[in-house]
């Protein structure tokens, strides 16, 4: 069965087959435009197990300019305890291999020629890396409990999404011809011959699933209804740490910082909530509504799920160029035009948060440069401030050329996880975290995102999310340490990050 004509494939099967000829062994994504819909609104027909959905809400367009839903994987990658678990259908592969390693060969494996017009994710990986993921990276003590049991990382491998432009008001349903025949071993595509029988199957096949993906989306909504419901406070919030135990830990973080092992340090907080048979999906709803945010996501892994509305991009990989954002800097948003004009002067003027920034830039632009030409590492946006639904963040851009030889992979190692959200020097005070934090963050100030087969990665920082287990919701927050932080200070300041959250929670 043919995709209908009102929304035919693209490219044609003769501009198929010549394009996979003329630049063998490279196979272009098969996919066709779809009339605009809400992506949260697409997402009620696919959500479910092993469903995942990026949604750009609210932001600047340089960051908020894409969606992307997926479904159906074809592979799934779990790593935990240092041992690397793949897994297609029934059929399970566990090593002690590199997990960034085993990910590169999975990637690899399908020679993929990227379609410069349709938007950056054509399919790939797609999933998490959770704070803990810095133990292969780096060495590190690990003394502190893990009541979560969440995945290192987490990801699935998938051929088949959906595509939003909001820029552009346009939408795709993509298909990737033949990446499902990569098996266990990852045998590349590319060691073999594609015969013209064996791109007519490619398109073919590729052609069914297709259609098959635009009878759904035809099915959809295209709007779905961003009521918020009142707050009815049902909810108990049970904090995880007395308010005495953060700021004693505030105090042991600043005599840190005095006898000079580091200069900043982000200090978290756990809460948790029963939310009893409330819908996943429910709280992904409100929470949109409430703090609609760039980097938003609502993954479904099938024990756990993660609802996020996060800020902050950790890294971005385009057609080589290597791009960090870091936010250092917050300031709450008022009722008037003026009331915001205000808070932007003070942050900006803030001797504290201008100096806390700076340092943080320097930490990119360090870590770009493990990975960078020499020379390319530039700030191309300097201490800028940018307006979310309820805050003022202060905001920069570090940019770089990937150095031949190096990919998403060796990027990864270099910035992960940001510097934001561990401090300065990062080692160091990963190490202090790990002393002074009484449970393992998991997936908080992780990271989340996609890294595509043509090679191109956008990740964020897992800030602003809940981690939904057995029926309860984990909330995390952290606050910036300083050498002159007020601990009472610091200990609300973690509280009102949490707010979205904590709202969100109260109005199931």
């Amino acid at each position: 069965m043919k995709t209908t004509s009102k929304y035919p494939a693209s490219p044609s099967k003769r501009e198929f087959n010549d394009l996979c000829s003329n630049e063998r062994p490279l196979i272009p994504p098969l996919y066709c435009e779809l009339p605009f819909k809400s992506p949260a609104a697409v997402f009620e027909a696919v959500k479910g197990r092993a469903a995942v959905l990026l949604e750009s809400i609210k932001g600047p367009d340089k960051i908020a300019r894409y969606s992307f839903i997926t479904f159906n994987p074809f592979l799934e990658m779990i790593v935990k305890d240092q041992l690397v678990e793949v897994v297609k259908d029934e059929r399970r592969s566990v090593s002690s291999v590199r997990p960034l390693t085993r990910l590169r060969e999975i990637l690899n494996a399908y020679p993929q020629r990227k379609a410069p017009h349709l938007p950056p994710f054509q399919g790939g990986a797609i999933g998490l890396l959770s704070y803990d993921f810095v133990h292969y990276i780096e060495r590190l003590p690990k003394t502190v409990i893990d009541l979560l049991n969440i995945p290192d990382a987490h990801f699935y491998i998938v051929d088949q999404l959906f595509a939003f432009d909001h820029k552009e008001h346009r939408a795709y349903a993509i298909v990737c011809p033949g990446a499902r025949s990569i098996e266990l071993g990852y045998t590349s595509l590319s060691d073999a011959p594609l015969l013209k029988d064996d791109l007519k199957t490619l398109y073919d096949e590729a052609e069914e699933r297709l259609h098959r993906m635009v009878a759904l989306y035809s099915g959809c909504s295209s709007e779905m209804a961003c009521t918020i419901p009142d707050k009815k406070k049902r909810i108990v919030i049970e904090h995880e740490m007395k308010q005495s135990q953060y700021m004693e830990m505030v105090r042991r973080a600043k005599e840190y910082i005095h006898a000079g092992d580091i200069f900043q340090a982000n200090l978290s907080q756990r809460l948790s909530a029963h939310i009893g048979n409330t819908p996943v999906w429910q709280l992904y709803r409100i929470l949109r509504s409430i703090n609609p945010s760039p980097f938003s996501f609502f993954a479904d892994f099938g024990d756990y799920q993660l609802v996020s509305s996060s800020p902050e991009r950790l890294i971005k990989l385009s057609d080589r160029i290597a791009q960090t954002r870091p936010i250092a800097g917050t300031r709450p948003r008022g009722i008037s035009r003026e009331f915001d004009e205000r808070m932007r002067a003070d942050l900006l003027l803030n001797e504290k948060e201008r100096a806390e920034h700076i340092m943080l830039i320097d930490l990119e632009r360090n870590d770009l440069g493990k990975v960078c030409d020499y020379g390319t590492v530039e700030v191309d946006e300097l201490m800028i401030t940018e307006d979310y639904s309820h805050v003022i963040h202060i905001v920069s851009n570090v940019q770089g050329s990937l150095t031949e030889g190096r990919d998403a992979m060796s990027l990864i190692r270099a910035v992960f996880p940001g510097g934001t959200i561990t401090g300065v020097p990062k080692v160091r005070c990963m190490e202090i975290i790990d002393e002074l934090e009484p449970v393992a963050r998991g997936p908080y100030t992780g990271s989340f995102g996609y890294v595509s087969f043509s090679g191109d990665m956008d990740l964020n920082i897992i800030i602003r999310t809940m981690v939904i287990k057995n029926s309860v919701s984990y909330v995390q927050a952290g606050a910036g340490i300083v050498a002159d932080s007020d601990p009472e200070r610091e200990y609300f300041e973690s509280l009102r990050k949490a707010e979205a959250l904590l709202s969100t929670l109260e109005r199931i």
